[in-house]
């Protein structure tokens, strides 16, 4: 494995970094206490490509290799400190565009990925249900076949960017009795009868990523909407968690550079006793812990995305990321805090917010602890 990057590819995560400090952070705080999702931020990042990276150029990407993919959200995730942003962005790139471009049919790609690509769409996954979470293939949303098409049932939970959504990928049950084998994927646009969109849900971070609930009512979806065969639900969602896993977290590595910076250069200014905080090794060790978490984090993170780029499986080594960076960006966000003391506690200092953002990582795409559980069962346990 060969983890080390060249010019060319430097010079473009130093550009996105400066492309996010100067673009993506006025305002962040009055948007972030109401909830905002930033219309205007999307659109300047399509532009700029985020939304395209690792896509094919033939519906308006770049064509990048994951490494580079990787490299880009994690200078974004050091450049703005909007993490529902980032989030936001990467939960479109694999849980929506990543499915149509792998089980999505000529006509699917070609209507949809340049729209969500160039940021003319805002798409949702809707795999989540009031009543299945962690257990996410006991679903109870029908899908029942009639002429030309299905009449689909049911409700979706928890769903990222679905109070803004021009369309979204849902999985519904076309035959109960297969179970796991009786999940289907189908995509449904905006304004379709039947189909709603709640208002968000307001949480505790990542406020600028709204999330909200995709309600069906006898919504009417024709067969060309239907994603890949019937029963192929399962391996769609596996396939789009895999890629999640193993890349929603990567601008996390970038806000943990973040963190670490600020927390060192306040460790070196403020002073108490007469000397840097730094100088206590209470606080020096908490500092050194952040590296060590950070560097660790970034190495896994880069492995996976290697496997990846190698066509090699990696659900072992994505579930292992997902599970250690978010509880890094957790522990890391905490020993900031900590660091700066009551000014971290305060909104001023922005260091509390990562803080609450950081919670998130470990519930969404799948908890910690059904990381650890796909960990284990791959071990043979």
């Amino acid at each position: 494995m060969d983890f080390s990057w060249d010019k060319e590819q430097l010079e473009f995560k130093d550009a996105v970094i400066k492309f996010a400090q100067n673009e993506l952070n006025n305002g962040l705080e009055e948007r972030y206490e109401k909830g905002e999702f930033p219309h205007d931020l999307w659109k300047k990042c399509a532009n700029f490509g985020i939304l395209g990276l690792s896509f094919p150029e033939e519906f308006g990407g770049s064509g990048d290799d994951i490494m580079t993919t990787m490299l880009t959200m994690e200078g974004m995730g050091y450049g703005t400190k909007d993490n529902g942003l980032i989030f936001a962005l990467n939960a479109q790139m694999w849980a929506v565009q990543h499915p149509i471009l792998a089980f999505g049919t000529d006509e699917q790609k070609k209507k949809y990925l340049p729209k969500l690509i160039c940021g003319e769409m805002v798409g949702a996954h809707g795999m989540t249900e009031p009543d299945s979470g962690s257990d996410a293939y006991s679903l109870r949303s029908r899908a029942v076949k009639t002429d030309g098409g299905y009449i689909l049932n049911g409700s979706k939970m928890f769903v990222t960017s679905a109070p803004v959504c021009d369309m979204a990928v849902v999985f519904a049950s076309t035959d109960p009795e297969k179970g796991v084998g009786g999940i289907t994927g189908f995509i449904i646009e905006k304004g379709t009868p039947g189909f709603s969109l709640s208002p968000a849900i307001h949480k505790m971070g990542l406020r600028t990523s709204p999330w909200g609930e995709l309600i069906m009512e006898d919504v009417f979806v024709p067969d060309e909407n239907r994603l890949g065969p019937e029963g192929a639900g399962m391996s769609i969602f596996n396939s789009s968690m895999e890629w999640e896993r193993s890349c929603i977290l990567a601008g996390n590595i970038g806000a943990m550079e973040r963190q670490l910076k600020s927390s060192v250069k306040y460790a070196r200014q403020r002073k108490q006793f007469g000397k840097p905080i730094g100088k206590f090794q209470s606080v020096s060790n908490r500092l050194a812990d952040m590296k060590v978490r950070l560097e660790t984090a970034r190495l896994l993170l880069y492995k996976v995305a290697w496997l990846k780029s190698q066509r090699k499986p990696a659900v072992m080594e994505a579930a292992m990321a997902k599970l250690y960076l978010s509880e890094c960006f957790i522990e890391n966000s905490m020993s900031a805090v900590r660091t700066l003391g009551g000014y971290g506690y305060t909104t001023e200092y922005e260091v509390e917010r990562d803080l609450r953002d950081s919670v998130g990582g470990v519930l969404y795409s799948g908890t910690s602890d059904i990381q650890r559980q796909i960990i284990a069962r791959l071990m043979g346990l």
